[in-house]
């Protein structure tokens, strides 16, 4: 007998095809800086329409997943749950001194529950968090679809189990915590340091030095931030992540995601219909 599946969101060619194009804006959106000069009017627009396609894309994958089936109600109830969970825990970190409680739930659901339900999860969690926290702002899409990514991503690693697993998704829980921080220092780096700072942006320059100014203004505003952050991760996963991965597995099992629909042979004697009910004297 073949196991239930414990991918709660499949993705299917047509959700494939959405969340590539939604990856490739993001990283655009993201690295618009080495592309596009400042003063233009791309430099002023691009980033807030590319988030707005971003946003109806993943929309997109959604609707056309519940029309195809991709998404069961199972799979919408545990998706809003966990949404919820990550909105609740993200406040007992604050980010002090890089502490972020939100992501190694994040890192654990996508690697349970598949790529395209941790890409989901990640826009949807930071969303709720930042209507929760009062945080929303143009910085918002950004640490949607970082997010996004970091859950995305999870649900890609290779194959593991036990210990290896554990520590195989520590250790990417750390490095997504650096990943992160790369590339949220990317939505505010052209604006936010004096023309005449040697890690400043300057528009003209080759990709290569101004690839280098980004890496020192990287290392020195956020290298002690994200490493707070990716050790978090680290502990978090290592000391919760064997419990986690057990409770969520035990719910997608008893969920029954995408368990396939088989109807057994009709058996000399059945009838068509139910025989009628008999009357009450």
């Amino acid at each position: 007998m073949t196991p239930p599946s414990t991918t709660a969101i499949r993705i299917g060619p047509r959700a494939s095809v959405v969340i590539a194009m939604a990856a490739l804006l993001g990283v655009v959106a993201f690295f618009w800086p080495f592309l596009v000069a400042p003063g233009t009017f791309a430099s002023h627009y691009a980033p807030p329409l590319i988030f707005g396609v971003l946003l109806v894309l993943v929309l997109c994958v959604v609707i056309s997943e519940i029309a195809e089936g991709g998404i069961s109600s199972k799979a919408l109830a545990m998706l809003g749950v966990l949404s919820a969970v990550n909105a609740a825990l993200r406040p007992l970190g604050a980010g002090t001194a890089g502490i972020e409680t939100v992501f190694f739930v994040l890192v654990l659901a996508g690697r349970v529950y598949g790529p395209g339900f941790g890409f989901t999860l990640g826009c949807t969690s930071l969303f709720a968090s930042a209507l929760i926290t009062g945080g929303v702002g143009p910085w918002m899409p950004y640490q949607m679809f970082g997010c996004a990514f970091v859950g995305m991503l999870a649900g890609l690693l290779p194959k593991a189990t036990g210990r290896r697993e554990v520590l195989l998704l520590a250790v990417y829980g750390s490095l997504s915590g650096y990943l992160f921080g790369f590339l949220l220092n990317l939505s505010f780096w052209p604006f936010s340091l004096d023309p005449n700072s040697s890690i400043a942006y300057l528009p003209g320059l080759p990709f290569t030095e101004q690839w280098q100014r980004y890496i020192a203004f990287d290392i020195a505003t956020s290298l002690g931030w994200d490493t707070g952050r990716a050790v978090t991760n680290f502990i978090c996963i290592t000391l919760a992540g064997p419990a986690v991965l057990t409770v969520f597995r035990r719910a997608a099992r008893k969920a029954r995601f995408q368990a396939p629909v088989r109807f057994a042979p009709r058996q000399d004697g059945d009838t068509a219909d139910p025989p009628p009910a008999k009357d009450l004297p």
